[in-house]
């Protein structure tokens, strides 16, 4: 993926860990890029493909979630389980 160049670019400062600070330079040496073309590249990646790009329904995603925890099985359609709720 190519990120094209802009006239007027923003500035973004970030800081890195050492070890992070160590892979990004060592990738940017063999692909003979700079940092910040790196960096540039993964964060347009991480915008078309991540984690909100996620296809499905909730239920979908989380379904095999549902009945994994104990307890009454009327709760979100009885009254008596709201008694007392939010004072």
């Amino acid at each position: 993926m190519t990120v094209a160049k802009s006239r007027a670019m923003k500035t973004l400062s970030l800081k890195l860990t050492p070890a992070l600070g160590r892979e990004l330079e060592a990738l940017a040496q063999r692909r003979s890029v700079s940092k910040s073309s790196l960096v540039r590249e993964a964060l347009a990646r991480y915008l078309t493909s991540g984690p909100q790009a996620a296809k499905g329904s909730f239920l979908e995603r989380a379904g095999k979630l549902a009945g994994c925890v104990e307890g009454p099985p009327d709760l979100s359609v009885s009254a008596e389980h709201l008694q007392g709720y939010g004072r």
